[in-house]
């Protein structure tokens, strides 16, 4: 397939980039392993401006800078920039046409702890500065510095000189969140909403006041509705976590009577609508998909003033069910007829827009869209040296797990070669409640690129199969969740896809974890396994989680038997490990710490067993650092080199 160049008036024209490259030829390591030239594009609500995140390797200027792009006059301007490492931005957004809020994390330490902090930092298009979002002044009305600055809860879209924020350390009730009104000019805050016990998050309807509460006691989550800040409340639902009764508010119609929720519908999350002037509370199906969750955020038109659609996905793109809005998605489509397009944003007038356009080949390309005008043209390549050209296939299968369930799951082979007795890497995902799936992979993308097929799969416990898929995955680490990825292994073998004797198990995060359990409890199936930020110890896991207020939810996931824990982790099971091994881990990880890698490394060191160890200075659990992305590809390509 090839990358877009071009696409001009309402015809549409698709013009197809030429490449340089045999199709078979290696594309150099930067280019898979690079994070993304362009990514978090977001327009500013008069549809003028886009703000972008944008990789650089100039010199002194390494890392990601902040991309302000005229639209009309095509000139930019670049007025923040990280190495990200000192903080990494996690998003961007519009206050209004002046000023862009960038959210940033950094890692700390408190007490002990370590923690990951959050702030909002301002720029002001007009003043061409920035700032923090909390003044010092604002800041002296809190009893403490809270850790988390960028819990936005409202915009206040008719109001542009302020928004909601939630947080802690103000009030009376400091652990608990309030929210305050913050003044976007000089920072100063306003006290809106006292902290209440156990409410963790508040929510706000179309009219701007404070409606929704969401308390969690250990597991148990309460929904509380009041009329106002300051007003009484009533609960409205109650539930245990991880059960199929769940009631999580999404948002409110313009009606503040009808508010959206998710909840479960024949198994599966779906969009139902309920109107709290009824007392049985009914529920309304709003919207739903055959054999698959909805899950997302609502997207809201302020032009037609309802509920038009979910945003979902790591680029927020939209899901409409508004007539209107998927009419226009089906005029994509027809334009770009083998590209999943999705619109990511509107302009406040819905006349311009943004598309997202990608496949399991294409890296991502970014349009804006003028519907005034008829046009349609690209402003950015996510990845701008991976032509389609050379990317691989990937196509969506399914085997059956030992017990009869069907694992859904995803091939990727390698370039213009025949699926037969290939170096193969199995690759399951991290989470574990997460999912993959037929879409554009930089890891994948890359291993294919060396010539390795990589099966990817979506092992029971996984997200987006309905209650009972994620439920079966509940306290179910190195059971049949494990079972699940060697079964897929066996089934590649047995197709004849696999070569037996060049499998090498994959994985980061939780797949780190079943990727050194794999090489733990099966002999002979995988010659070697690589582990990026891997849980080695799940005892370590759940007891290092003693100091954070999600420590029953971990314990309800993933169990709480301390000893069958560590049974269940590679750690314990060192000795078993007969096969070449490679941990990389980042020493500023706040997900995964960076004591799992280290300690399973001394372990299989005093073993003599085969294992090499990377450690990246300040590296985190998302390999945000350009410079640690590279190294670690390296490595691991010059590892699956040796051993496969």
């Amino acid at each position: 397939m090839k990358r877009i160049l071009l696409i001009l008036t309402a015809s549409i024209l698709l013009l197809s980039s030429l490449t340089s490259f045999a199709k078979n030829q290696q594309l150099p390591v930067e280019a898979f392993a690079s994070i993304p030239d362009v990514s978090h594009v977001t327009m500013s609500p008069n549809g003028t401006k886009i703000a972008s995140l944008v990789r650089s390797e100039a010199k002194g200027m390494e890392g990601t800078l902040v991309n302000i792009l005229d639209i009309d006059t095509r000139e930019s301007s670049y007025p923040i920039q990280t190495d990200n490492e000192k903080f990494v931005i996690l998003s961007m957004s519009w206050a209004n046409d002046d000023l862009l809020l960038i959210k940033a994390k950094f890692p700390a330490v408190r007490f002990g702890t370590p923690t990951t902090e959050t702030r909002i930092i301002k720029y002001s298009l007009s003043k061409k500065n920035t700032s923090n979002l909390l003044s010092r002044f604002g800041l002296k009305k809190f009893k403490w510095m809270p850790q988390i600055q960028s819990n936005i809860i409202d915009y206040l879209p008719d109001d542009d000189k302020y928004l909601l924020l939630g947080t802690n350390g103000i009030g009376n009730k400091t652990q608990f969140e309030s929210v305050i009104k913050v003044n976007l000019n000089n920072g100063n805050i306003r006290f809106e909403q006292p902290a209440e016990a156990n409410v963790t998050d508040w929510i706000t309807d179309r009219q701007n006041r404070i409606r929704i509460g969401i308390y969690r006691k250990e597991t148990k989550y309460r929904i509380y509705e009041q009329e106002d800040a300051h007003k009484d409340r009533r609960i409205l639902w109650e539930f245990e976590a991880f059960e199929e009764d769940q009631v999580w508010p999404m948002g409110f119609a313009q009606d503040k009577n009808i508010l959206y929720v998710q909840a479960y519908h024949e198994g599966f999350e779906a969009i139902f609508k309920v109107d709290l002037r009824d007392p049985e509370l009914a529920k309304e199906l709003v919207f739903s998909k055959e054999f698959n969750d909805v899950e997302g955020s609502l997207i809201y038109s302020k032009l037609k003033q309802k509920v038009i659609g979910i945003d979902d996905g790591d680029e927020s793109e939209y899901t409409f069910w508004d007539k209107e809005y998927i009419g226009l998605v089906n005029g994509l489509n027809k334009a770009l007829p083998e590209y999943r397009n999705y619109i990511t944003q509107f302009s406040d007038n819905e006349r311009r827009y943004i598309v997202y356009s990608t496949n399991s080949k294409e890296a991502g390309t970014y349009l804006f869209g003028d519907r005034d005008a008829g046009k349609l043209f690209p402003i950015a390549y996510r990845y701008k040296k991976l032509s389609p050209d050379l990317l691989a296939n990937t196509q969506t299968l399914s085997y059956k797990a030992r017990d009869g369930l069907e694992i859904q799951a995803f091939l990727t082979t390698p370039l213009d070669k025949e699926a037969k007795q290939l170096p193969t890497i199995i690759f399951p995902h991290g989470g574990p409640i997460s999912y993959d799936s037929n879409s554009f992979d930089y890891w994948t993308q890359f291993l294919a690129n060396r010539g390795y097929a990589v099966l990817r799969m979506n092992f029971r416990g996984s997200a987006g199969y309905g209650y009972d898929f994620m439920k079966a995955g509940l306290q179910n680490w190195g059971l049949d969740m494990q079972n699940d990825v060697e079964d897929g292994t066996r089934w590649l073998i047995d197709e004849g896809i696999a070569d037996p004797n060049k499998v090498c198990i994959v994985g980061a995060s939780y797949g780190g974890y079943a990727a050194l359990m794999g090489v733990a409890t099966t002999k002979d199936l995988y010659q070697c396994a690589v582990s990026f930020a891997g849980v080695t110890d799940i005892e370590y896991l759940v007891k290092s989680s003693r100091r954070y207020s999600n420590f029953d939810i971990v314990k309800k996931q993933i169990g709480d038997d301390y000893d069958a824990l560590y049974e269940r982790s590679p750690v314990s099971k060192a000795k078993d490990i007969n096969v070449p091994v490679l941990l990389i881990h980042g020493d500023k990880d706040r997900v995964v710490r960076v004591q799992h890698s280290e300690d399973m490394f001394d372990e299989l060191e005093d073993l003599n067993k085969p294992v090499e160890y990377i450690e990246l200075e300040n590296g985190d659990h998302y390999l945000s650092n350009n410079e640690h992305r590279i190294k670690t590809f390296v490595a691991i390509e010059a590892f699956l080199q040796k051993h496969l």
